[in-house]
Order: structure tokens, then C-alpha cells, then sequence
């Protein structure tokens, strides 16, 4: 099996030293690089090709949301070349998982705009960075709990104050809506799969589907669009 590729990004060298002992007692992770600060993670990030890419916050020069943005931009451009010349090819990397001891709303919209797959808090336990990681090598979205439930809060604050439900809704078959409405709940495939009666390949295709439908770069964005436009509610039966 092929290792997961990861590069760390701080610009406190201890930091990146606990990390990278976190991350490289897991059998099939392994840290490829290390950089300071966001300029610095924007090479490295080109020349490296990690699957992931741990990212801080605040650093001096570039800052990580920046780095983000450059990172998930240059993904976005390598991806649609590689459609382009090669249709049905396999995305390529790196996801960015923002890890930050800052525990501000500001930081985390932030991130999601700016691209990035996940965002944990650094003092997240060692067991919650390797399966935050792992999450994301995968191709799919990482949100802490409690940062659900904020962006949840806010989401559906904004909804009541403004706009009608979005269009592209109407796109989605009834069981694509019924997965979107699983997804902002926080259901696995495997959940899914065993709610609706459903092969777990199934659920897949489902999900890739209501993310081409609407536009959604993961499973994040799903939830964040779900709660926007009154797909599920806060109180929804779990």
C-alpha cells in the first residue's frame, strides 16, 4: 500500500517536530517536508506532490489561508489539465488540513473559502490528527465537531435573514436530496449505505453526483450548502 504523502507547514519547529513523531508512528503516513511559512509551503507543495498538506494559520510573510488558496488554485488548474488530456483520470492532490490553536469563526469560513479540506484545532488528540489525515488523503472532508456545529449556527442564522433556496436544487433527484440531507447530518458512506438500503458504491456515486450537481468541491461544502438552504435544519432527527 502506498504510503500517504504529507507535508508539514509552521513556522514553530517544535510543532512540526511533534507532528511529524504523531504522524510517522502510523504505519503508512509519511511526513515528505516541512516548511515555515506560506510562501515557503506553496514550493514545497509543487515540488513535493503530498497527498496532504497540514497547514497553520497565522505565519509570518504569506499566512495559510493564502498558502491555501495558491495550493487548492494550482490543484484546481492541474486537475482540469489532466481532464482535459486525459478524460476519466484520477484527482490529483494535495488536500489541505488547516490546524491552527485559534478557535475563531473568522479562521475556519476562511479556510472553507479558501479551499481547504478540514480544519482541526492543534489540541486535537494525536488519534484525531492520524484519522484527520487519513480522512483527507481520501478525498474527503474533516470538520471537528464542535467547528460543525458552529458552522451550522451560523449557516442557518444567515438563512433566516435572507434568500430563497437555491436553484440548483431542483437538479437533484429525490434520493440525491436524501443523501445531501444524510451528508449535513454527518453520515459516512457506510452510514448512508445502511440507512437507505443501498450498496456503499452507490452512496458514492450519489455523493460525486450531488457534488457535480451543485457545484460542491466536498463533502464540507455539502454540509455548509445543506444547512444554507434549508436541506436540513438544526434539530433533524440523527
Amino acid at each position: 500500500m502506498t504510503a500517504i504523502r504529507v507535508l508539514l507547514v509552521d513556522d514553530h519547529d517544535l510543532v512540526r517536530m511533534g507532528f511529524r513523531t504523531i504522524l510517522e508512528s502510523e504505519p503508512g503516513i509519511e511526513v515528505v517536508g516541512e516548511a515555515r511559512d506560506g510562501a515557503e509551503a506553496v514550493l514545497r507543495a509543487a515540488e513535493l506532490a503530498p497527498d496532504v498538506v497540514c497547514m497553520d494559520v497565522q505565519m509570518p510573510g504569506m499566512d495559510g489561508l493564502e498558502a491555501t488558496r495558491r495550493i487548492v488554485a494550482d490543484r484546481s488548474a492541474r486537475e482540469a489539465r489532466e481532464a482535459r488530456d486525459a478524460p476519466g483520470s484520477a484527482a490529483t492532490g494535495p488536500g489541505v488540513l488547516v490546524l491552527t490553536t485559534f478557535d475563531r469563526d473568522d479562521y475556519l469560513f476562511a479556510a472553507l473559502d479558501a479551499g481547504a479540506s478540514g480544519f482541526l484545532l492543534k489540541n486535537a488528540s494525536p488519534e484525531k490528527l492520524v484519522d484527520a489525515v487519513q480522512v483527507v488523503a481520501a478525498g474527503d472532508a474533516l470538520l471537528a465537531p464542535d467547528v460543525t456545529r458552529r458552522v451550522i449556527e451560523r449557516v442557518t442564522t444567515e438563512r433566516e435573514a435572507a434568500r430563497p433556496a437555491d436553484e440548483r436544487l431542483d437538479d437533484l433527484t429525490e434520493r440525491e436530496t436524501e443523501v445531501l440531507r444524510l451528508l449535513a447530518r454527518g453520515r459516512s458512506n457506510a452510514e448512508i449505505a445502511g440507512e437507505l438500503w443501498l450498496g456503499e458504491a452507490t452512496v458514492k456515486t450519489h455523493v460525486s453526483k450531488v457534488l457535480m450537481k451543485l457545484g460542491l468541491r466536498d463533502r464540507v461544502h455539502a454540509v455548509v450548502f445543506a444547512y444554507e438552504n434549508g436541506v436540513a435544519v438544526p434539530g433533524d432527527p440523527a
